[in-house]
């Protein structure tokens, strides 16, 4: 069965992100939990920066699970992608993503790789930033294994990266790369501008599917845009998706409504 999860920024400075939430840990989880979702994805900007005892406690007290912490303040804060063509960056984003999989784990929470991926840029080869990738994966993927956790890839938008942008590309890559311990990270949104049906893309990439991003065309909360959900929601059923079903949403118009439009649309399609 799906289960909904809401997400919370705990990086002030990117305030009017996609989160529902992002006024604290602890205030964040009360409303969470409120609203009626199963679980919470943190994004952060370090895992040094959260008491893994005082998270535990909070998720205990508020029966919630961690869906998945987020990777991106390692490129957004502080410029770190696994494709960047100076060795030393690489290794500071491997490193990152590291710490982030030991954090998450402790939880039985995946990390997520989005915009960590970085860019294939200009004057290196395609072939070459694959590999990279594809090291920095593996690594990451192996600790996670050993953790019994998987790791999250995201095909982003064109305007976000240019490595991978559609979730079928993203599975073939995988395959090809022997990364057996990556799933796919579905993101509505991002589909949306990429792929030429969503339905179609999901029914694709099949089982390789380890997360969803729910989130509607304008990045608001589903139901407040114009994404067809009876076919998204038809084709996650078709491959018997039963991971989380998480909004990484715009708090619009708040983060109490967003949150309130969220779960009326995952109860109207998932449950």
């Amino acid at each position: 069965m799906m289960q909904s999860s809401a997400t919370i920024s705990l990086v002030p400075s990117l305030a009017g992100g996609p989160w529902i939430y992002g006024h604290g840990l602890a205030e964040s989880m009360a409303k969470a939990a409120a609203a009626g979702f199963d679980a919470v994805e943190l994004f952060l900007d370090t895992p040094e920066s959260i008491d893994p005892t005082q998270l535990r406690s909070l998720l205990q007290a508020n029966g919630l699970k961690l869906a998945a912490v987020g990777t991106g303040a390692g490129k957004v804060l502080h410029g770190w992608t696994l494709t960047d063509p100076d060795a030393g960056v690489r290794t500071k984003a491997r490193q990152y993503l590291m710490r982030i999989v030991a954090f998450a784990a402790q939880f039985g929470a995946p990390g997520i790789i989005g915009s960590m991926q970085g860019w294939v840029t200009k004057g290196v080869e395609r072939t070459c930033c694959l590999d990279w990738l594809a090291e920095g994966m593996q690594e990451a993927a192996n600790a996670a294994r050993n953790e019994g956790v998987t790791l999250l890839y995201e095909p982003l938008n064109r305007y976000e990266t240019n490595v991978f942008n559609r979730a079928g590309d993203a599975a073939s890559f995988l395959v090809e790369r022997g990364l057996g311990g990556v799933c796919v990270l579905a993101d509505l949104f991002h589909m949306n501008i990429e792929e030429t049906s969503l339905a179609q893309a999901i029914l694709g990439a099949g089982s390789s599917i380890g997360h969803v991003h729910f989130a509607d065309s304008n990045r608001r909360p589903v139901g407040f845009g114009h994404i067809e959900m009876g076919s998204v929601a038809e084709a996650l059923h078709h491959i018997n998706y039963q991971g989380y079903v998480s909004a990484e949403a715009l708090p619009y118009p708040d983060p109490d409504q967003a949150a309130y439009q969220t779960m009326v649309a995952y109860r109207k399609w998932f449950t």
